[in-house]
């Protein structure tokens, strides 16, 4: 795996776990689009879990759709220098090892005001009672103007960092995000991905696979195999997805699972109904489990979500690939995590 590049902020020390940046070091490149690939893959007594949260609010409380509504930061801590910033639980078991974790972020850059996509590689991020610490992308970076946007999605890996904290909230601020009103909408977050081993645990198939894609009324739809393995009836399993830009109340949007050549189903939960599955929110199994600061349930155009895919492998499967599609939404996707027990 390609290492993180992180330096520390004059202000702070940075944990022992963390390299230091050189001067030098290169700044990740930026494509209009960056086709799906896998990133982590494992098979392992354990699991996969996240973090996310919105950078963006409504000026005014909480609008229905973002289209139309005045965008403005999330800002949770107490440090004037950050413009955004917002927490969420890792919920890594007790007595499990981090393997493998990364952070996602992205968002709108034009709004009521133009934010420079120089800013798009670098957040801050804090551990669980620890001190911001400036991360850097260290992959290529998705960054595309289109349908009145200018979207972007950047990452990376904090494996160490993850590994070496105690449980709590993690914090991440300065996503480059605008504020502001556009026909549009603004939207940004971010989401913080960790697999991890347990020896008390299934056996399960892991995998994280990311990419910067658009689907939409002219994009047509985005079809990403995730694995190809069998699987037994009544297999447990379950998916996560990244995207950006998905209306609440507009109806359109599916997340497919195709488990035979000749079998797909469409994704939904109590949260998130089969034809509007990217609805700006942030659920597991349709419930928000995680705690997170602030907890809106409309998290205004990013979506970060998990479903169950019981449903999808009641019979079996031969493969496991995702379809998603939009009859009306522009939307991006940004990353997806996969995991589903394993059987001898």
């Amino acid at each position: 795996m390609r290492r993180s590049v992180l330096c520390a902020l004059s202000c702070a020390a940075l944990s022992a776990a963390l390299p230091v940046a050189s001067a030098s070091a290169p700044r990740p490149g930026e494509a209009t689009r960056v086709p799906f690939a896998a990133r982590y893959e494992a098979v392992q007594h354990g699991g996969v879990v996240r973090a996310a949260n919105s950078s963006a609010k409504g000026a005014k409380g909480t609008e229905s759709v973002n289209d139309g509504a005045s965008i403005a930061y999330v800002d949770v801590d107490s440090d004037l220098n950050t413009y955004n910033s917002s927490r969420a639980e890792l919920a890594v078991p007790a007595g499990a090892r981090v393997s493998w974790a990364r952070l996602y972020w992205g968002g709108n850059l034009r709004v009521g005001e133009q934010k420079p996509p120089e800013d798009n590689g670098r957040v801050l991020i804090a551990e669980p009672g620890g001190a911001y610490k400036a991360l850097l992308a260290d992959t290529q970076i998705g960054h595309r103007t289109a349908d009145g946007a200018d979207a972007f999605q950047a990452s990376a890996d904090v494996t160490e960092l993850v590994r070496s904290s105690r449980s709590g909230q993690w914090t991440v601020a300065q996503v480059n995000v605008a504020m502001g009103r556009s026909a549009v909408g603004g939207w940004g977050g971010w989401t913080l991905v960790a697999a991890y081993e347990k020896a008390s645990e299934p056996l399960r198939r892991i995998g994280v696979w990311d990419g910067f894609e658009t689907v939409g009324p002219r994009s047509g739809e985005l079809r990403v195999p995730l694995d190809s393995h069998r699987y037994g009836k009544a297999t447990n399993g379950s998916l996560g997805v990244i995207a950006y830009d998905g209306d609440r109340g507009t109806s359109g949007d599916y997340l497919a699972v195709e488990t035979r050549r000749s079998k797909s189903v469409r994704l939904s939960d109590s949260a998130n109904s089969a034809d509007d599955v990217m609805n700006s929110s942030i659920t597991e199994f349709g419930t928000g489990r995680t705690a997170r600061t602030p907890d809106g349930t409309n998290t205004l155009g990013y979506d970060s979500d998990v479903f169950d895919l019981r449903g999808a492998l009641r019979d079996g499967a031969d493969r496991v690939h995702v379809r998603s599609g939009s009859r009306k939404d522009t939307v991006w996707l940004g990353a997806l995590f996969f995991q589903a027990d394993v059987r001898g």
